[in-house]
């Protein structure tokens, strides 16, 4: 058993995990981690496993399992996250993003764990898109936890305020967009003004006079960078 697998664990969860770390381990390439490893600014060590092979792996892991309850989401996600290469991350995002209409308003506080754990873009994007997206919609409760994010002390919250409603769309609360957007205009990490700029690029192909209208009239707050990514393709 893993050594990272708390006592407390659903049975599913200890079953994933050990299948997880058996056939990602056997599938590891050295060669293609350093590479993986360089990508990504040398923040974490890879197995160097590459995307399209992942995704077959993971399909074995979890194969002739049951449908997980959210204590087996939460076990996973929480065990994996423990573990130092980054495919075991990749591996939760793809299995949350399966099953998250299954978790209940509760499920924020894990992905708030995972969200400023381990931190870096390539989780966190995933995680606001995919997991806490959908969680708010989900439970519109959630709305006051990204009011808080928004104006929070680490970035990568603020990130996820920024970006959890890409996959919405029309059902996007719009004045709540422009609003975050707003208060994060003048933050000076790149991070925080890529998603200014995202988060309206994305709306712009659902209401592109608002998002022209609103950098319009923001264009002396928002960075060049943030202004440059709204309109990219307006």
């Amino acid at each position: 058993m893993l050594a990272t697998m708390p006592s407390s664990a659903t049975p599913l969860a200890r079953t994933v995990l050990d299948r997880l770390v058996s056939t990602y381990g056997a599938a590891a390439d050295p060669a293609n981690a350093v590479a993986m490893r360089s990508y990504m600014r040398d923040q974490f060590p890879f197995l160097g496993i590459k995307g399209p092979q992942q995704r077959v792996l993971s399909r074995e892991v979890v194969a002739g399992l049951p449908r997980p309850t959210e204590e087996d989401l939460r076990d996973v996600a929480l065990g994996a996250w423990a573990l130092p290469e980054r495919e075991y991350q990749y591996f939760v995002l793809g299995w949350l993003r399966r099953w998250v209409r299954l978790c209940s308003a509760g499920f924020i506080a894990t992905a708030d764990h995972l969200i400023v754990t381990r931190s870096w873009w390539d989780t966190v994007d995933a995680l606001a898109s995919h997991v806490v997206g959908p969680l708010v919609r989900a439970h519109p409760e959630l709305v006051a936890v990204m009011d808080r994010w928004i104006r929070d002390e680490n970035l990568w919250r603020i990130r996820t305020a920024l970006l959890h409603q890409l996959l919405a769309k029309k059902d996007t609360d719009v004045e709540r967009l422009f609003a975050y957007c707003t208060a994060q205009a003048d933050h000076r990490d790149f991070f925080i003004r890529k998603a200014i700029g995202w988060a309206l690029r994305d709306y712009a192909k659902t209401d592109p006079d608002a998002v022209r209208a609103y950098v319009r009239t923001h264009t002396s707050r928002l960075s060049t960078l943030s202004v440059r990514e709204a309109m990219k393709n307006l």
